[in-house]
Parts: C-alpha cells; sequence; structure tokens
C-alpha cells in the first residue's frame, strides 16, 4: 500500500487515506516522519486524483503523542533558521485546500494537535482522550495550543496547554466544544471517516477546494477583508468548475 516507512498511503476513489505507522512509539513523529508527510502533502496538493484526504492512526493506545522524545527531530543551530514542525505536518502550511478528516482514537496529545488545528473534520472513537503534556514536563506549550485557541473556547485551550498531564479531556468533552464534530463506537471509526471522505470527494473538487481555502483564509483576515477577499475565489472557483447542474444527482442525505 505505501512506500513509506512511518506511514501508510494510498489513494482509492479520490480519496487518500494516511495512516500514522509506528504504534510501538505511540505514533509520535521523528524527523522521518515529518520529511515523509512533507512528501506527502506535496503529492496530494497537486496531483488531480486525490480531491480529499483521511488521516488516521495504526495501533489500538493512541492517534499520535506528539513528537518522539527519544529519535527526536533535526533542529538548525540557528534559531532564526530552524523549522517548526508543523511546516511538515500542516496540511494548510503545504497549501493542501482539499479537505482534511482526522479520524482520532486513543490518546491525542501534545504535537497530534499540529494535525487537528489544519484539519477540516474532526471525529473521535468513544474512548479518545486529548491532552498536551508541554508544561508537566517544563515546555512552553505555544503553536499547538495558539492554533488550538482558533478552534475551540479561549478558557478551554488554556485549559489543556496549563494543566499538562494533570487533566485529559475525554471525547464527551471534545464534543461538547465543538473540537469534535463527531463521536462513534471505535470499532466504527474508520469506516466512518471514509464514508464522510467519499462524500466530500464526490463534490466538484474546485468548489470544494476553494471553500477549504476560503474559510481558512477568512480566519487570518480584518472583518473588512473577510467579505471582500472571499468574493475573488467564488469568480475563481465558481467559473472553472461550472457543471451542468441538471446531472448532479442529489445525495441521500442524514440528521447528524
Amino acid at each position: 500500500m505505501s512506500r513509506y516507512s512511518t506511514v501508510l498511503f494510498g489513494v482509492a476513489d479520490h480519496v487518500a487515506t494516511i495512516t500514522l505507522n509506528r504504534p510501538e512509539v505511540l505514533n509520535s513523529f521523528d524527523q522521518g516522519m515529518l520529511d515523509e508527510f512533507g512528501e506527502i502533502w506535496r503529492y496530494c496538493r497537486v496531483e488531480e486524483d486525490v480531491r480529499a484526504v483521511v488521516l488516521r492512526a495504526a495501533g489500538d493506545r493512541a492517534f499520535s503523542t506528539g513528537v518522539d522524545r527519544k529519535s527526536g527531530r533535526f533542529r538548525h543551530a540557528n534559531p532564526f533558521s530552524a523549522d517548526d514542525p508543523g511546516l511538515f505536518l500542516g496540511p494548510k502550511q503545504n497549501r493542501v485546500w482539499k479537505p482534511l478528516v482526522c479520524a482520532v482514537h486513543g490518546m491525542c496529545a501534545g504535537g497530534a494537535f499540529y494535525w487537528l488545528n489544519e484539519a477540516d473534520v474532526i471525529i473521535c472513537s468513544e474512548e479518545a482522550t486529548f491532552f498536551d503534556p508541554h508544561t508537566t514536563y517544563g515546555m512552553v506549550s505555544a503553536l499547538e495550543s495558539v492554533g488550538l485557541s482558533r478552534r475551540i473556547p479561549l478558557g478551554e485551550a488554556l485549559r489543556i496547554a496549563l494543566f499538562g498531564l494533570d487533566e485529559r479531556m475525554s471525547a464527551q468533552r471534545a464534543l461538547a466544544i465543538g473540537l469534535v464534530s463527531e463521536m462513534v463506537p471505535r470499532d466504527a471509526l474508520w469506516d466512518r471517516a471514509d464514508v464522510l471522505a467519499r462524500r466530500l470527494a464526490a463534490k466538484p473538487p474546485l468548489a470544494m477546494q476553494g471553500t477549504v481555502k476560503a474559510v481558512w483564509d477568512g480566519m487570518s483576515m480584518s472583518p473588512a477583508a473577510g467579505r471582500e477577499v472571499p468574493l475573488h475565489y467564488t469568480q475563481i472557483g465558481n467559473s472553472a468548475g461550472q457543471l451542468d447542474l441538471g446531472q448532479v444527482a442529489k445525495p441521500q442525505w442524514e440528521v447528524r
């Protein structure tokens, strides 16, 4: 399925599926995984056969616990030349505007939020837990918690960042505050993520990518810019992706 050593990767029916595959170290990322994600995101960005992406993880215990503290990663000696892991791991930082569905189970901690913070749809299993151990280990929780504060209420983001290993957020709490949009049994998680991704991939790709880009770009705009700039995305995407709407099959919708 994959030529990578830290993940499994494959494309079927316009859906790219990435499976974190270091369960023996709780799917933590090392430099090898960072490099492979950089390559994967470049592929997903330019390959037109990819219209949606699923990110999930192997093993029973964890989605990911962040950086591998034993293997570590490359750090440039000059701090002003150093790269943050998000430059490799984040789809939006790699200009991937194809919708990303994250399927979280078990522990999701620390650097794993790089993925969640740039996902478009996050679902989780009933036993999933979310926490950030940085402060317990005497480290500043910065980029992960700042990104998280854009997704959930500030007080919730601060509580995760400040309390370290003293607390874990349950799947039920994550659903209540909007960190995840759906919670399912563990044995249904991967199938549900695939169903959602296939629904996204079935839609006109330019409409989907333009929508993702407009929403994410708008998060950093002033209210005035947010009223003006996204208009250009419709002018680009709508004209380039015009369809005979009379031939578009209406899906069988569901209530959630």
